[in-house]
């Protein structure tokens, strides 16, 4: 069976399958080498990612023998790309999604550690927060705005993209600092995001260039997995079925 990498995370996850999506760019490039494996959840945070662990990846799977997750091979990688929903302000009308700072941080580090202990051998990368455009969520509220005030700023999403590369720290695994890259872009706000929060397909090809970047920093390159089935340049037109023997 081809290895998996999982991506686990809110709205920006799991719109990454869209046109021009970061999912989708993975998915093509790893194409017959790798599965990526679609796990985004809109409007999550990490409260509720950590509560459905188990469901999302649970310890026994379908045909299986009842042996549980040992018997088959974990994830190469799983992406951990939450904190978006968590940046919402208490006080503002998406306060429903709003986690604590502190409790971000123990949430995040209990979902890393998570994985850590299902597959050992399984490479985590955690994403930060991208930063926000306060203007444009006026304009693309998704709840009834009565206040006049952005849900979300970029100072807050800045905070909790720190405490995302904090945890990544101290657990020992990669971390893109989606917040700081794309700021570095002085147009950053139409170049890269949809409506303040959501990316752009620009926006989108970013976070794939760093995926695929890390990923390749932990040895998880194209050129360094093997191919499932024999290539068309392997197989011996005089006698094809050699190949497949």
């Amino acid at each position: 069976m081809r290895p998996k990498i999982y991506l686990f995370g809110d709205s920006i996850t799991e719109e990454s399958f869209g046109i021009g999506g970061w999912g989708a760019s993975l998915a093509n490039h790893f194409a017959r080498t790798v599965d990526v494996v679609l796990r985004g959840y809109s409007g999550y945070n990490t409260r509720w990612g950590l509560k459905v662990l188990d469901s999302v990846f649970p310890a026994k799977q379908d045909g299986d023998g009842g042996n549980g997750i040992h018997s088959e091979r974990g994830p190469i990688a799983v992406t951990v790309f939450f904190g978006a929903n968590d940046a919402s302000l208490p006080d503002r009308c998406s306060a429903f999604q709003h986690v604590p700072l502190q409790e971000y941080k123990h949430n995040l580090h209990s979902i890393v550690s998570f994985f850590k202990k299902r597959w050992p051998n399984t490479h985590v990368l955690l994403i930060t927060p991208p930063p926000i455009d306060e203007d444009a969520r006026l304009r693309y509220p998704y709840v009834e705005n009565k206040q006049g005030l952005p849900e979300r700023t970029n100072e807050a999403a800045g905070e909790y993209a720190r405490a995302c590369a904090a945890i990544a720290g101290e657990c020992g695994v990669p971390v893109i600092d989606l917040w700081t890259k794309m700021q570095h872009c002085p147009e950053w706000k139409k170049e890269y995001l949809s409506d303040g929060l959501h990316l752009t397909q620009s926006g989108n090809q970013v976070v794939f260039e760093e995926v695929i970047r890390k990923l390749r920093d932990d040895g998880l390159s194209v050129e360094a997995l093997p191919v499932d089935l024999p290539l068309i340049s392997d197989i011996d037109p005089n006698d094809p079925m050699k190949a497949f023997r």
